[in-house]
C-alpha cells in the first residue's frame, strides 16, 4: 500500500486530498460524508446561544438550518449584547479542538469603549490582570480609531471565559458599549455575511480547516 507514492505505514492518517493504492490501484476515498459540518453565522445582538431561555429570549439555534440526524453545537458563546462571528458544528470532536484553552485557539474582537483609556492601563491589559475567576491578558490590542466619547479598539485572546473582554475592560474603569467578534481562529467573519445569515463550509474548506488544527501544536504549555 502506498500514500502520495511512499510506503504507508500502521496508524498513518490520510486525507480525501492524498493519492492511495493498494496492490498498485488507486483507491476512491469516500471520505466526503464523514467530513464534519461547520456553519458560520453572524449573530446579530438580542440573541441568545441557547436553546431553552426562562425568559424566552430569541435563541441563535432558531436561525440555523436544520441538521438531519444530529444537531449544531455552538463553538463557543456570545452574550446576548454581543455581536459577530458565531461558529457551528456536527462533531463533537471538532468543536472542543477550538473551544478548549489548552489548544489556544485566538479570537479577535472590535471593541467599542466610552472614553479614553491611558497608557498605563493599556499596559495591564496586555501584561495581565487578575479578574474574579483567574488570570487574563489581551494578547494583541491594537488603537482602531474613534470619535468623541466613543474609542475602538481590536483585541485578541486565547481563550473565552464569560463575559471576559467585558470584564477585562471594566477592570480598568472603561465600559464596553459595542462587542463584536471578528474571528475565531483561522476564520474569519466574511464581509458579506450580514447579520442574521449562515454560510457554511464546503467540505474542502473544511478540510481545509482540519490541516491547519493538525499543524498546530497539540496542547498549549502552561
Amino acid at each position: 500500500m502506498q500514500v502520495n507514492g511512499e510506503p504507508a505505514h500502521l496508524g498513518q492518517r490520510v486525507a480525501v486530498t492524498d493519492k492511495v493504492k493498494v496492490g498498485g490501484r488507486l483507491v476512491n476515498l469516500h471520505f466526503a460524508a464523514r467530513v464534519p459540518r461547520v456553519l458560520l453565522y453572524h449573530k446579530p445582538e438580542g440573541e441568545i446561544v441557547s436553546r431553552d431561555d426562562p425568559q424566552g429570549r430569541p435563541s441563535v439555534f432558531n436561525a440555523l438550518p436544520r441538521l438531519r440526524g444530529g444537531r449544531w453545537i455552538a463553538i463557543g458563546r456570545l452574550d446576548f449584547n454581543s455581536c459577530g462571528l458565531l461558529l457551528f458544528t456536527s462533531d463533537g470532536a471538532l468543536a472542543n479542538r477550538l473551544m478548549h484553552p489548552r489548544y489556544g485557539i485566538d479570537r479577535e474582537y472590535a471593541v467599542r469603549v466610552l472614553g479614553e483609556i491611558d497608557e498605563a492601563s493599556l499596559a495591564k491589559l496586555t501584561d495581565g490582570i487578575e479578574l474574579e475567576d483567574g488570570f487574563a491578558k489581551f494578547i494583541r490590542l491594537q488603537p482602531a480609531g474613534g470619535e468623541g466619547a466613543n474609542h475602538w479598539y481590536r483585541v485578541t485572546l486565547e481563550e473565552g471565559r464569560n463575559r471576559e473582554v467585558r470584564r477585562m475592560f471594566a477592570a480598568v474603569g472603561v465600559t464596553v458599549s459595542r462587542l463584536m467578534r471578528v474571528r475565531y481562529g483561522p476564520i474569519v467573519l466574511p464581509a458579506n455575511l450580514k447579520r442574521g445569515q449562515c454560510h457554511e463550509l464546503e467540505p474542502g474548506e473544511v478540510q481545509a480547516l482540519l490541516k491547519v488544527l493538525e499543524e498546530k501544536p497539540g496542547e498549549k504549555e502552561r
